[in-house]
């Protein structure tokens, strides 16, 4: 009558404690024999920081739609209060 929780304790329990990180495959190397890897986001991860890497280094990341502008009002008050 008392549930259990377990963490890699099999079947038998009433509960899984697992990590996020190891059933979304956020690390290439390791995954705990008791967890089940449903996705592999490592790779996932590595080729968006790569497209990423290429576009700021390419210069076509920030650009012009990725940029917010301060109104030039907006700017000059700034100036002022650093001032003082």
């Amino acid at each position: 009558s008392i549930p259990t929780i377990g963490i890699g304790a099999g079947a038998g329990c009433d509960g899984q404690v697992l990590v996020t990180h190891d059933l979304l495959g956020l690390f290439e190397r390791f995954t705990p024999k008791f967890a089940k890897r449903y996705l592999d986001l490592h790779q996932q991860i590595a080729a968006a920081l790569e497209t990423y890497r290429l576009d700021v280094e390419g210069r076509s990341f920030p650009d012009v739609e990725h940029t917010i502008e301060m109104p030039e009002a907006e700017w000059q008050a700034l100036l002022q209060q650093l001032e003082h």
